[in-house]
């Protein structure tokens, strides 16, 4: 372990916190302003605080994206995040904040299984044992939802297969940056993201919308908005800082922070956002797919 080990706990918790806070904040936005527009204005901020903060340096790396050897990459990077961001909106619009930020999990794990598949990396027994752990915790929390599945509302349903191809495009995104970032930085490939996004969802915004929230609308649109700069930007600080493999455990906890950030704003304003009915099976399955996560993140380096 580093010396800044105190360093790379604390950004990553910091990141934790930012993910596991995010489907809340959104899910009120939502309420109010469509998925189009709410990626729009997302992507126009980072685009914006991005520029002003180090896109002047990332000119050339931008342009080595472009560049003929990468543009293929780039493409499947750029369209596999712009995927997720909107689909992963509209399934948490027909979901709960605890179902998406769960079911969302399977992105990490699939970007493992990539990666053991397409770069032949190593996957220890322990790691096959927290993708077990992930499956069946999968099944503990959506119990309730099985039971009732020929019942279910259509678009709950429709939530749940847009969740799991948000998950799907980060996998392409995390695949292709992957073989990226041996040439580029993270941050040159995610202003170009930022720019794009801006550009590609521009036609489709209806920024007008916007007005329709009150203050805490409005406060949580600001907090989407940032949310992404800060929780990427200490993502990164704490890789530099700590083991990837530690970040990654520690980043697993964001589906339990969504739990207790939805029970705790339901206690302190009451019908604060929708919530999933849980039982025991579903807070069992909760822990199993955080616990699976970690296995699969650290491996044999427990």
């Amino acid at each position: 372990m580093t010396a800044d080990w105190k360093a790379g706990l604390g950004f990553s918790l910091v990141t934790a916190i930012m993910w596991g806070a995010l489907p809340i904040a959104l899910k009120v936005v939502l309420a109010e302003v469509d998925s189009l527009t709410v990626t729009w204005i997302r992507f126009l901020v980072c685009t914006v605080i991005a520029m002003a903060w180090y896109g002047y340096r990332s000119g050339s790396g931008v342009r080595r994206l472009l560049s003929r050897p990468l543009w293929p990459l780039t493409v499947l990077a750029v369209a596999g995040l712009l995927t997720n961001y909107i689909c992963y909106l509209v399934g948490l619009d027909h979901t709960t904040a605890e179902a998406a930020q769960i079911l969302i999990q399977l992105a990490p794990l699939l970007l493992l299984v990539g990666s053991v598949w397409l770069f032949r990396e190593p996957f220890s027994n322990v790691q096959w044992a927290g993708v077990l752990a992930v499956g069946i915790g999968l099944l503990l929390f959506f119990h309730h939802r099985l039971q009732a599945l020929a019942s279910l509302d259509d678009g709950y349903l429709l939530g749940l297969l847009m969740i799991l191809l948000a998950a799907l495009t980060w996998t392409v995104y995390g695949l292709a940056q992957k073989q990226l970032l041996k040439q580029v930085s993270a941050n040159d490939l995610l202003l170009l993201v930022y720019i794009a996004g801006t550009l590609c969802y521009l036609p489709a915004a209806s920024p007008e919308q916007v007005l329709r929230l009150d203050g805490l609308g409005l406060a949580m649109l600001a907090f989407a908005s940032l949310n992404t700069i800060i929780a990427y930007a200490s993502f990164g600080i704490a890789m530099t800082r700590w083991q990837a493999s530690r970040v990654s455990a520690v980043i697993t906890l964001a589906p339990l922070l969504t739990l207790l950030f939805v029970n705790l704003g339901n206690t302190v304003y009451p019908g604060f956002v929708e919530v999933e009915p849980l039982d025991w099976r579903n807070w069992l399955g909760a822990v199993l797919v955080v616990a699976g996560s970690t296995l699969a993140a650290l491996g044999n380096r427990l």
